[in-house]
């Protein structure tokens, strides 16, 4: 029978430091969090706007009981205040301000409450978890997605076999519009699919992003790869189905951008330079083939010379916006299609619309050039500090030789995707779009460094691991 020695040369074997229950709690109301707010319009389909807006209050309600006496906890002072994201909290405040000057103060009050409501969720996740709990909380949230995307095609098209309406009412008599369905149910057919967010263009967005977040959490030798696998199949076979053309374009610079940040992970710093004047050399060729093969581009990717009527929208909404260029007419994102200043002012399939289907423009109304300009720094900002967090090596101290998380991979292609995105949507603005933009900057500001320092829980000072004391 094996006993211990009297003089041991390493410390009693021990069971492995455990989560507490909080924290696991903690981390359980993220994934809720994070999938409420992806897949939003699946809660309002679900629950209609009250109900969506009951389950916002309690989530909202929740990350403030959790984040505030962890905060008070900490002492204030020891609140990394200063790595806020001061510029889109600036923007935050200018929309909150626009309600004195807002042609729809009601829509103002209304949708910056949604706002903030995003910004405390995002600060309550960037704080309380780590870089590989906050990629795993993105996956899980996902999964739910595709999961359930996948679970209502089926229903809908072998079950039910007829489309189905937002909050399971029946269907009227006569034919109605398509675009008022919730699922289509075109899964066996050559149309295009909505999943669970009743969106193909949401749905096709929700599958790139777990296409990215699944690749980075395989390569860092997560458990249960194979599982990776399959979920990686599901995403791309519904991304194929919602067949979004932005999408597609979105796919083309997210692999630009990962080449462009491995190649520089392997260029020593002589090279970078050449390398940086060769991408804008790319860009530059890029850009100009694309302005001047427009029209065969649109064709391949189904989409007419307008856009898709977006043109159309765009001009609507520059004549309004022109009218106030300097603070512009009022915060609301999205647009709240009940009110009288946008019920029934840009029409498609009869339907008002509740956004401008671009980003700048959108801000350019809602709070002028005051607003384009923070908005702009705010995303500038997560730019610059997405793209040197990919391609710098960790550092703390002398040693330079220490390798690459593939999880600082994800902010980067993540920004990629959202400034692709608010070329054609004004999802980057609002719900996960704005969550992610304030999740990600906060983040990358307060944790540079990826499972170093006490932000991610490891002993280590400015000086490097603390040697391990040895009784």
């Amino acid at each position: 029978m094996a006993v211990y020695s009297k003089h041991p040369v390493a410390p009693r074997p021990a069971a492995p430091p455990r989560e507490t229950t909080g924290h696991l709690m903690v981390r359980a109301y993220s994934v809720l969090a994070l999938f409420c707010l992806f897949a939003h319009t699946a809660v309002y389909n679900t629950f209609g706007a009250l109900g969506s807006g009951i389950v916002l209050a309690v989530l909202t309600a929740g990350a403030l009981a959790i984040w505030v006496p962890e905060v008070v906890a900490q002492r204030p002072t020891r609140f990394p205040w200063r790595r806020l994201p001061w510029a889109a909290l600036g923007y935050a405040a200018l929309a909150l301000a626009s309600t004195l000057w807002s042609r729809w103060p009601a829509a103002t009050l209304l949708t910056w409450s949604l706002l903030a409501a995003i910004t405390v969720t995002a600060v309550l996740i960037a704080t309380t978890l780590t870089w590989n709990e906050i990629a795993r909380a993105i996956s899980s949230a996902l999964k739910i997605i595709l999961g359930l995307s996948l679970a209502i095609e089926l229903w809908v098209a072998l079950v039910l076999r007829r489309p189905l309406l937002p909050n399971f009412v029946d269907l009227p008599e006569g034919k109605i519009d398509p675009h008022l369905y919730w699922v289509r149910g075109n899964l066996f057919d050559d149309g295009r699919i909505q999943g669970v967010v009743g969106n193909a263009h949401s749905l096709a967005m929700m599958c790139l992003f777990a296409l990215i977040v699944f690749a980075v959490l395989y390569a860092t030798q997560v458990r249960r790869r194979t599982m990776l696998i399959f979920w990686s199949a599901i995403a791309a076979v519904l991304l194929v189905k919602a067949a979004s053309a932005t999408v597609y374009l979105s796919i083309a610079v997210v692999v630009a951008v990962l080449i462009a940040v491995l190649l520089m992970r392997a260029a020593s710093p002589r090279r970078r330079a050449r390398l940086y004047l060769l991408f804008a050399a790319v860009a530059v060729v890029g850009i100009g083939g694309a302005v001047l093969l427009r029209d065969q581009l649109l064709s391949a990717l189904g989409k007419g010379s307008d856009l898709t009527g977006r043109i159309e929208i765009w001009q609507a909404v520059w004549e309004r916006a022109i009218t106030r260029p300097v603070f512009g007419n009022g915060f609301s994102s999205p647009w709240v299609p009940w009110d009288p200043a946008f019920d029934g002012w840009i029409l498609n399939h009869g339907l008002s619309v509740f956004h401008a289907h671009d980003m700048w423009l959108d801000v350019f109304l809602q709070l002028g050039a005051v607003g384009v300009a923070l908005m702009a720094v705010a995303w500038l900002a997560l730019a610059w500090r997405a793209w040197f967090f990919a391609v710098d090596r960790p550092r703390w101290d002398l040693d330079a030789r220490r390798s690459y998380s593939p999880l600082a991979l994800l902010p980067v292609l993540f920004t990629a995707v959202l400034l692709v995105e608010g070329l054609a949507e004004s999802a980057p603005i609002m719900l996960w779009g704005w969550l992610l933009l304030i999740l990600l900057s906060f983040k990358m500001k307060a944790v540079p460094l990826i499972g170093v320092g006490v932000g991610e829980r490891t002993p280590v000072i400015s000086h490097g691991p603390q040697p391990r004391q040895v009784p």
